[in-house]
């Protein structure tokens, strides 16, 4: 099936581009693709070095991380002025006859940013940061790997990214109490580290707990993460949605929650073997196209089937192993990029996805408009079968080739069966993962039969131009929904964090809660369902409905005899909110749950 794009019947002089260029378009798409982390949570680059390469037992040495962050960026110092700023904190975890006796941060620097009524105290891109370590009497020579992590916000002129964590290993050679110990070669790192402020391990500031929206003790939560989780199976989700919700349809979702009406989701009450049969249907669709349907008769004649298979049994098998072809190469990439790609909900926060998304769906629409010529044509003569019968391995590798070279007609649809089935395997539908076979399936049915000989396809003709014009500007209205969200994501990121952990500490004092563990624990005690609401500092959404939808009057009574719950989730891929919000199925934030304790 090589793929060409159908335009009118007289040649045309101009506009022609290289066969790779739609290919070349969806690679720039999947580069954006693998940049979105960088973007959305930029990461530093970490280095541990060691002051002496062996160190005998009963004395102490140092330990150092050199951290570089991406030009423009910054990190909060570990005591930030700002209490609901995230503070860069080291933690070192010491095994057994290690202690941590200090913990050297360097001095921070005051930053002026946008929106910020006091400077930020701030580390730079680049700083040096450490530990000193004893080593106990009784230690045992040999090797000794000492693990670390780094918490960190980085933060531009603007705006500060979701934190990261960044881990790594330090690894020292233990010998007899006695032995002198030999320095390492980077006396400049260590020096930086000396120039550093020395704080108490105990001092540091502590990380997080689960649902707490400053950072608290483990304690406040009233049990651990285990048991927060636990204590959920004891309650039912009656509702689950997210993102900016205007008052009357988070009144919806409470109303439907209430009475028991499944949110409608991307099944929207289709089960899993309809929207397999919808795919199916689809991928068959797709053999009507412009760009495949006048290919036919020539990709017969290229693998030996149809008029030239001598007959019909053997022309049956040569479509149908060309068909087997397809279907296999759609449903293998289709696989590597769901499983490879992350979550769904990672690359739909990314900008530079969309954003790559939608130039790509332009240029395929330019080209359903003849604006430019997308032509594989030349990829279509491939080895000499005049003359000859086809082969079953010719006809299998020339599906497969086929496959690859998906035309303008085709690349949308399987762009789009791809995001549909990444966002399905993100809610925990496992049958996702075979929607692309499905869609390759679906275009290789026809291919036995039209091996055999039987021709039923409709004859192109001028009505294929007009069904082209009318897929380009479907093209175009998707590329414009593409962009949009990258706009809205862009602009959703510059946000006061302050503000936001403002905003919510104006709920905590409406009597809202902050500890998922105590507002489970009083649901239960008072039969009450619950409203859990997960947030984050860089969230603009979530600002947005603290100030708009939560402050609605009707909002307001809606949820009256609720308890109500702030869960922040500042770094969604870390425990526990990775946990939570996976058990949620949520893909963003802000996230909404209504849950009832079980009777």
């Amino acid at each position: 099936m090589t793929l060409l794009s159908a335009s009118s019947p007289s040649p045309r002089p101009s506009g022609r581009w290289p066969a790779w260029l739609g290919l070349l378009a969806f690679a720039v798409a999947s580069v954006g693709t693998s940049l979105s982390g960088q973007m959305r949570r930029p990461k530093a680059d970490v280095a541990p070095f060691t002051a002496a390469t062996m160190v005998a037992a009963g004395s102490t040495t140092r330990v150092a991380l050199t951290v570089k962050l991406p030009a423009g960026l910054h990190v909060q110092s570990d005591a930030p002025r700002d209490p609901s700023l995230i503070p860069t904190v080291l933690t070192v975890q010491a095994p057994a006859g290690v202690t941590v006796r200090h913990l050297f941060y360097p001095e921070a620097t005051d930053f002026e940013q946008a929106g910020q009524s006091q400077p930020l105290a701030v580390f730079e891109r680049e700083f040096v940061t450490g530990a000193e370590l004893a080593i106990a009497d009784d230690a045992k020579p040999g090797d000794l790997v000492i693990p670390g992590r780094l918490r960190y916000q980085a933060c531009d002129d603007k705006l500060c990214f979701a934190p990261q964590t960044a881990t790594f290993e330090w690894k020292v050679r233990i010998a007899p109490a006695g032995t002198a110990a030999s320095a390492s070669e980077h006396g400049d790192v260590f020096a930086r580290l000396s120039q550093g402020r020395m704080t108490q391990p105990n001092a540091a500031p502590t990380t997080r707990s689960i649902g707490s929206s400053k950072a608290t003790a483990a304690a406040e939560t009233g049990g651990s993460d285990a048991d927060v989780l636990r204590t959920l199976d004891r309650f039912t989700v009656q509702g689950t949605t997210g993102g900016y919700l205007p008052a009357d349809d988070f009144l919806q979702f409470v109303r439907d929650a209430e009475a028991g009406v499944p949110q409608k989701g991307l099944l929207d009450g289709r089960g899993p073997l309809a929207i397999l049969l919808i795919v199916l249907i689809g991928g068959l669709a797709l053999n009507l196209t412009p760009c495949v349907l006048p290919m036919v008769p020539i990709n017969l004649a290229i693998i030996g089937a149809g008029a030239k298979a001598g007959s019909k049994q053997r022309g049956f098998l040569l479509g149908l192993a060309y068909g087997a072809a397809m279907a296999l190469v759609y449903g293998v990439l289709g696989l590597i990029v769901i499983l490879t790609a992350g979550t769904f909900g990672t690359l739909n926060a990314s900008p530079w996805f969309n954003l790559g998304i939608a130039v790509l769906f332009v240029v395929l629409a330019l080209a359903m408009f003849d604006v430019i010529l997308i032509d594989f044509s030349n990829l279509s003569r491939g080895p000499d079968t005049q003359g000859r019968r086809g082969s079953l391995a010719l006809a299998f590798t020339m599906g497969g080739v086929a496959a690859l070279l998906a035309g303008a007609c085709v690349a949308p649809v399987v762009i789009q069966v791809i995001l549909f089935s990444s966002s399905l395997y993100a809610g925990g539908t496992s049958v996702a993962l075979a929607l692309p076979f499905v869609l390759g399936l679906g275009m290789a049915l026809p291919w036995p039969l039209a091996g055999a000989g039987m021709a039923w396809l409709p004859r192109p003709g001028a009505w294929m131009v007009r069904v082209k014009q009318a897929m380009g500007v479907l093209i175009l209205l998707t590329a414009a929904y593409y962009g949009y969200l990258a706009y809205e994501i862009w602009d959703n990121r510059r946000v006061d964090a302050g503000a936001v952990s403002r905003s919510v500490q104006d709920k905590l004092q409406e009597g809202w809660t902050s500890s998922l563990s105590a507002g489970l624990a009083q649901a239960e005690r008072e039969g009450k369902p619950v409203l859990i609401d997960f947030w984050a500092t860089w969230c603009k959404n979530c600002l947005t409905m603290d100030a708009t939808t939560f402050e609605d009057a009707g909002v307001k009574t809606a949820i009256d005899g609720y308890v109500k719950v702030k869960v922040q989730a500042e770094d969604p891929d870390a425990e526990p909110a990775k946990s939570l919000l996976t058990r949620f199925k949520s893909v963003g934030l802000p996230t909404y749950v209504i849950v009832r304790p079980r009777r």
